[in-house]
């Protein structure tokens, strides 16, 4: 820290620059894929409920492997992490773009957020140990959280513009130049680390393995539902080894010398309730971004870079909003944000979802995407401000990874289960294609569901988060002051 007290300003923001250019990188490739779907799935044959796997196979890859990738910051240093995952993002976006076939693509979508795994948790660790505590670090969070929520949005714009002129596969390719670019100013401008703490051998790998294929086979079940029955037994008991390879996970953290998952951690209450509504925050969205592709292609017709257009809005409000933040936590505190936010992105969804119908006007969904993109922009942002608060600086890779890591597991568990309640009684594969009607009543229903989902996250949140101390708050809010550094907290707030 002593040595980022004395670094030149110019050489900080060329910093801030490359680690907003890389959260960009990881905000942008979830999202981006997501017009490109249905070219993808004529192009490559995938069934109307497979082709969520293309998003689902990036959320769990990237999931399963976050609590790994923070420790793997904490113990082996944020740099060398960093430039790992961008070498694995760029060589996994080139066999994507190569697919030839459903499995080629799945495969290469999962690598790429075993990358993103490893490049989330190097990135934020990247800015709290090397900008200034105070008005430097606050000014750092606040471009990353604005980056990161815009970026959510801007992925879809971006993916209908490259669809349009250059097809599906290019929205693969383009993560190749632009790991590039990041790999080369990351050498030059990323400070080296320090000697490693430990071995790779020291790392709890049997503990991210059970938590990936846990989350793994949960999302299999959920997604072949509609095909092999809700209550079939392959579902279901898909789902159940699912959840106790899950439970085996926490079994093997509370016994390990050396846990991916201090589960001692979950006693800071912000933390534990931060988790469980990132589950639902994300399920909420990524469902969102899907049912909008679906609705404004295959029902309204719109060509990717029409539809990519659409989703520009979102992209402004997100952005916009991620800039209200810091004020907003400083006038009314992390609880009435928190809440407030996710009441206002719930409801932002389910409208977008009520004003769709057959033959309508994209203006119907104006209203609907303002909400959404403001509690959006907000949200992503106070998620990982809350992640931190209370939490040692030598575990904020593992506190942030812990968010993370429920928020893309919940995002492919909901977008799997909630396709499929859009699809639930749909034949896309007879002879007689679903009408127009039918696939929004669809739409609707699971649009609906997902407020829902973002309410009860509401309820968490306002009933059971506590505001914290005034120092930590003031650290991620930014009221412009001094304040000491935050003290390890290992018991319940």
């Amino acid at each position: 820290m002593a040595e980022s007290l004395t670094r030149a300003p110019a050489r900080l923001g060329w910093q801030l620059a490359l680690l907003g250019f890389s959260q960009l990188i990881i905000a942008v490739d979830y999202n981006i894929v997501y017009v490109a779907l249905p070219d993808i799935g004529k192009d490559l044959g995938f069934s109307a409920q497979s082709l969520q796997w293309v998003v689902s196979a990036y959320a769990v890859g990237y999931g399963g492997l976050l609590l790994l990738g923070g420790r793997m910051v904490d113990r082996l240093g944020a740099r060398r992490v960093w430039l790992t995952a961008m070498v694995i993002y760029g060589l996994s976006s080139l066999a994507g773009g190569l697919a030839t076939n459903p499995g080629t693509l799945i495969t290469a979508r999962a690598v790429q957020g075993m990358g993103g795994a490893l490049l989330f948790p190097a990135t934020l660790t990247l800015i709290f140990i090397g900008f200034p505590e105070g008005p430097q670090r606050n000014k750092a969070l606040s471009v990353w959280g604005a980056i990161g929520g815009g970026g959510l949005a801007a992925g879809s714009v971006l993916g209908g513009l490259f669809t349009d002129w250059w097809g599906w596969s290019s929205v693969l390719f383009v993560n190749v130049p632009l790991t590039a670019i990041a790999l080369v100013a990351g050498l030059v401008l990323l400070n080296a680390d320090g000697p490693a703490q430990k071995g790779i051998r020291d790392f709890d790998v049997p503990g991210a393995l059970l938590a990936t294929a846990g989350s793994s086979l949960i999302v299999f079940g959920l997604a072949s539902g509609p095909d092999k029955g809700w209550t079939s037994f392959q579902s279901l008991g898909t789902e159940a080894i699912g959840a106790a390879l899950l439970l085996a996970f926490f079994i093997v953290e509370a016994r390990t010398s050396s846990p991916l998952l201090p589960l001692r951690l979950l006693k800071v209450r912000t933390l534990s309730v931060t988790m469980v509504v990132a589950c639902l925050f994300m399920a909420t969205l990524s469902t969102g971004y899907y049912l909008l592709t679906t609705y404004l292609q295959p029902v309204l017709g719109y060509s990717p870079i029409k539809a990519g257009l659409v989703f520009l809005p979102l992209c402004i409000f997100s952005m916009a909003a991620g800039q209200l933040t810091a004020p907003l936590l400083t006038k009314y505190g992390l609880r009435k944000v928190f809440t407030g936010t996710l009441i206002v992105n719930g409801a932002g969804v389910a409208v977008t979802a009520l004003g769709m119908s057959v033959g309508g006007s994209v203006w119907a969904l104006m209203p609907g995407i303002f909400l959404w993109g403001l509690g959006g922009g907000v949200g992503f942002t106070v998620t990982f401000a809350a992640a931190g608060m209370g939490i040692s600086p030598l575990e904020q890779g593992v506190a942030s990874s812990a968010v993370s890591t429920t928020q893309q597991v919940g995002g492919a568990m909901g977008l799997a289960a909630l396709v499929a309640v859009a699809n639930h009684g749909l034949d896309f594969d007879g002879a007689t294609p679903p009408s127009a009607g039918d696939i929004v009543d669809g739409l609707q229903l699971a649009g609906v569901i997902a407020g829902a989902l973002v309410a009860v996250s509401a309820l968490v949140t306002f009933f059971f988060l506590k505001d914290p101390a005034p120092t930590p708050l003031a650290a991620v809010a930014g009221d412009g002051a001094d304040t000491p550094a935050e003290e390890p907290v290992t018991t319940a707030s």
